[in-house]
């Protein structure tokens, strides 16, 4: 299981950014549609893409580059 969670929804530009930055980077996340659930759209609806950390809880809002996101996942 990935150490990360992507979350965003379909048809979103820079949630497609994010997913590039990570592949960039090296790491995967699991992504989670936020569309699905309606507590999480109202916890992530205007804040999309978030990536998160599962050991930790802690996020990382948009935007984020290469150097940012390294530093988060280390």
């Amino acid at each position: 299981m990935s150490a990360l969670v992507l979350y965003g929804t379909t048809y979103c530009h820079l949630c497609e950014e994010a997913e590039a930055v990570l592949k960039e980077v090296g790491v995967s996340a699991v992504y989670i549609d936020i569309a699905e659930d309606d507590e999480l759209i109202e916890s992530y609806g205007t804040r999309i893409p978030v990536l998160r950390r599962r050991d930790n809880g802690m996020e990382l809002g948009w935007p984020f580059d290469v150097t940012i996101v390294t530093r988060f996942v280390a």
